[in-house]
């Protein structure tokens, strides 16, 4: 079988070295270890911080890519892998999103970040806006899109009852080529095409760690009856696919309405659940005026 992915990451470890990133090993105690995209601390003087936090898919650099290569002129960016993405590992039991973002947080600030901006994408939005609850100190503003605050039981049901899932563990950990076209094709706004060969890799790539993985899809998720309001110190700017499958306008909606204040909402036409990746140039667009308004007024204030 062709390695596609072992021809591809050399190509993308010379293009985030282009754009003055590297990755590093942090480790934030014994036994947890987090891999971070990073600039060099020469890079990051001047500039703004912005912290990409993927969604539940592949891991934190090609998730992010086409954002690292818009940004990294402007801006100093930080792209994590996620705890049992990439090469991110724990050998404790937390599986919570409060126990990632602790995590996140812990290496962040070990890579000298003091103040940042987080821009997270599904999971990694739920992660961020518990980053933004636990340590406002380090998390200035909030960008997050297709997301939820907290993924209830009954939200998780049926987003994946939907579209013909078991459950929730069915839908983000596909084992076969056609789960995997599935789930692409649930995340995306049009039609997905992936040559047989190239989703096996796909799979043996990016999804290990499925024991682990498992047990955060199940810590994801809150029961209804445990839901807590949440109260946001930082400005939220929420960017939305507008035909995304799984968190849909309402759930764009409903989420503004839950985080209140100023927050705003704004779609990016014939989007889907991976809009970063699907609709990247008008996503560009919109996050590049997002944090040009966010970080000008900073300046100001």
């Amino acid at each position: 079988m062709v390695k596609v992915f072992a021809i591809i990451r050399p190509i993308v470890r010379l293009l985030m070295k282009f754009y003055g990133l590297s990755p590093q090993i942090i480790e934030t105690e014994p036994g947890t270890k987090i891999k971070v995209w990073m600039p060099s601390k020469l890079k990051t003087e001047t500039k703004p911080n912005i912290v990409f936090l993927h969604g539940f898919g592949a891991d934190g650099i090609f998730n992010w890519l086409s954002q690292v290569m818009a940004l990294s002129s402007t801006y100093a960016v930080y792209v994590p892998d996620l705890l049992f993405f990439g090469e991110s590992i724990t050998d404790k039991p937390g599986r919570s999103t409060a126990f990632q973002a602790e995590v996140i947080a812990a290496a962040l600030k070990k890579a000298g970040v003091k103040k940042c901006t987080v821009v997270g994408l599904s999971y990694g939005a739920s992660i961020g806006f518990k980053m933004a609850e636990l340590c406002p100190e380090l998390v200035e503003f909030v960008v997050a899109s297709d997301t939820v605050i907290e993924f209830t039981e009954s939200l998780s049901r049926v987003a994946a009852e939907k579209h013909g899932f078991s459950s929730l563990q069915e839908f983000l950990l596909p084992t076969t080529v056609e789960g995997l076209m599935a789930f692409l094709t649930v995340c995306n706004h049009g039609p997905v095409s992936m040559p047989a060969f190239v989703a096996k890799d796909f799979l043996k790539e990016f999804y290990n760690n499925r024991k682990e993985r498992a047990e955060l899809a199940d810590a994801w998720v809150v029961p209804d009856n445990e839901v807590k309001p949440i109260s946001l110190s930082q400005k939220v700017h929420l960017v939305w696919g507008d035909d995304d499958k799984i968190f849909t306008s309402q759930t764009a909606e409903d989420t503004k309405r839950q985080l209140g204040g100023d927050t705003t909402l704004v779609y990016i036409k014939d989007g889907g659940h991976v809009v970063q990746q699907e609709k990247a140039n008008e996503y560009n667009v919109e996050l590049n005026k997002i944090l040009a308004s966010l970080h000008t007024k900073s300046k100001d204030a």
